[in-house]
């Protein structure tokens, strides 16, 4: 089995060598091909492969097998659907690699844009900070009762920091100066804060 196997494979490259090279000496009666200078005719792509199928088709009836006949056409049409699928393959890659460019140009604008909000946030949060180191100044030279009084109508959260940035004794006497209430909501934030 094997040995027919090799023997018809060998007879069908064999027969496909000679057919192409008797296809190079064919002229075609239907279509004469435009002569060039050098005496050679030239062939286009469908000529060329209808000429190459009708000689194997000739050798293979000659060797006697149609099981063969078919079997080459079958070859010859698997070839030329892999060269197909070949190029179809190249261009997805092609489009593969201008996708990833694509992408990868998009993922540095990206971090580009996230590097200027993180800044503008850093800024942001460096102004805030400031401020607060500065009302701290001002509320560490008041009179406790004048910094009750301030503190109390303040943002809860803008006063909060701020008391967590005072001495602990001048904290502690600027909550017993204010309001019950809103010292005990103070005093609550605060310690929430400190955790």
């Amino acid at each position: 089995m094997k040995t027919k196997k090799i023997l018809y494979t060998t007879t069908i490259v064999i027969t496909l060598t000679i057919a192409s090279l008797v296809v190079a000496a064919v002229k075609d009666t239907k279509k004469p091909a435009a002569p060039v200078a050098n005496g050679k005719r030239e062939y286009t792509e469908e000529e060329f492969k209808a000429a190459v199928m009708e000689e194997a088709t000739k050798l293979m009836k000659k060797a006697g097998s149609a099981n063969l006949v078919d079997f080459s056409k079958e070859l010859l049409e698997k070839e030329e659907a892999i060269k197909n699928k070949e190029l179809t393959v190249k261009k997805e890659q092609e489009e593969l690699d201008m996708n990833k460019a694509d992408f990868k140009k998009k993922l540095v604008e990206f971090q580009d844009s996230q590097k200027k909000f993180l800044g503008c946030v850093d800024e942001k949060s460096a102004k805030a900070d400031k401020r607060v180191s500065q009302m701290v100044d001002v509320i560490s030279g008041m009179k406790p009762q004048n910094a009750a009084d301030v503190l109390t109508v303040q943002d809860p959260d803008l006063s909060v920091r701020i008391l967590s940035e005072l001495d602990s004794a001048k904290a502690s006497k600027i909550f017993n100066l204010m309001d019950k209430e809103v010292s005990a909501r103070l005093q609550k934030q605060f310690l929430q804060m400190k955790k």
